[in-house]
């Protein structure tokens, strides 16, 4: 059986803002470049994510329609926060011109 593997994190920015090296670029969720995935698949793949260390998700107002990537995005982050922080978890977002990433803390 494959041994369990720790995420590397790393400090994001000057104010110490903890994150998973290794980020989760959404865009192929909501049909940027593909077909979407059905909610319920893009969800899981989000939640599995997460369950393996990453905490820093790729996500933009252009990937897919009418803002769809973010809302899923925000769907499953809201489920985690509840699910595994009893909803006092964190959770950063912050946007440029054309993208937002999102960190749960």
């Amino acid at each position: 059986m494959a041994e369990q593997v720790e995420m590397p994190r790393v400090k994001l920015g000057k104010y110490g803002l903890e994150v998973s090296k290794l980020g989760y670029g959404c865009m192929g969720l909501t049909g940027a470049y593909n077909n979407p995935l059905p909610e319920e698949e893009g969800i899981a793949v989000i939640k599995e994510a997460f369950s393996k260390g990453i905490t820093f998700f790729d996500t933009s107002n252009l990937y897919g329609l009418n803002y769809a990537n973010e809302y899923l995005v925000g769907k499953v982050i809201s489920q985690i926060l509840i699910r595994d922080y009893g909803g006092t978890g964190k959770c950063i977002r912050w946007e440029d011109t054309f993208s937002s990433s999102v960190v749960i803390r």
